[in-house]
């Protein structure tokens, strides 16, 4: 079951967050690597800036999050991590096409360039990466990262998006 998450559910968005972010250890830049790799602090900060977490449920425990953020003309998907333990399952798919289906505009979403299993589960869900300048105009546009991590990392955009600059 896919349900919106609210503050009960902060310490589990937490600990889905940093377990999942494990696939990261040693693939992205080791200067953006934190221990834990989000803090309380960050995500009060996210939720604050408004980001809205769903997860889905599998036997009524939270087994995966995902944010998406209205920002502009725009929406976001931001945060999406599946406990390892559940990993590969369909979790983020079904996490991903729920978010989708709560907004009518263009979709964006940003992660590390070294993620490759991470771009290809975007690519096959229909996102597409942007070149390299509009990635850095997009980043700065509708994310709030440092300089660092828009060196370090991609945009992908959707149909909604692509559609948007052809016309």
């Amino acid at each position: 079951m896919i349900r919106p998450c609210g503050d009960r559910d902060l310490e589990l968005i937490w600990t889905i967050i940093n377990d999942g972010a494990q696939a990261y250890r040693g693939i992205i830049p080791k200067d953006r690597w934190t221990e834990p790799y989000m803090s309380n602090t960050k995500l009060r900060h996210e939720i604050e800036e408004g980001v809205a977490f769903w997860g889905l449920e599998e036997d009524g425990a939270l087994v995966g999050v995902m944010g998406i953020q209205p920002v502009q003309d725009v929406t976001l998907i931001r945060h999406a991590y599946v406990l390892t333990s559940r990993q590969k399952r369909g979790i983020g798919g079904q996490l991903l096409t729920h978010l989708r289906g709560l907004t009518t505009g263009p979709v964006l979403i940003g992660t590390w360039a070294d993620a490759f299993w991470a771009i290809h589960f975007y690519e096959q869900n229909g996102f597409q990466i942007v070149g390299a300048e509009e990635k850095v105009r997009l980043l700065s546009k509708y994310w709030s990262i440092p300089e660092r991590q828009i060196e370090t990392s991609v945009v992908l955009a959707d149909e909604k998006w692509r559609e948007r600059l052809s016309a």
